[in-house]
């Protein structure tokens, strides 16, 4: 498997974050699939994926997208 960026086991609970800096959609659509191919690693149906995007006409805030019964939280920051 592919390096996860952050993995953390809180609680009996597994959360899978990546970390992604904005270098377009294409970009960030790629990230997207590679969040999902680490929760089907790990079995897991919900991960979270942080941008960070430095332009100065960025819409930052929280988004969830479902892919098939995945679950994915973004926020761009």
């Amino acid at each position: 498997m592919e390096r996860t960026d952050v993995s953390v086991d809180y609680n009996g609970e597994q959360f899978v974050i990546e970390l992604k800096l904005w270098r377009g959609n294409a970009y960030n659509e790629r990230g997207e699939g590679q969040l999902l191919g680490y929760l089907d690693h790990y079995h897991l149906k919900k991960g979270y994926m942080i941008s960070f995007n430095f332009n100065k006409r960025k819409q930052i805030g929280v988004k969830r997208m479902m892919f098939g019964d995945k679950v994915l939280v973004e926020a761009i920051v």
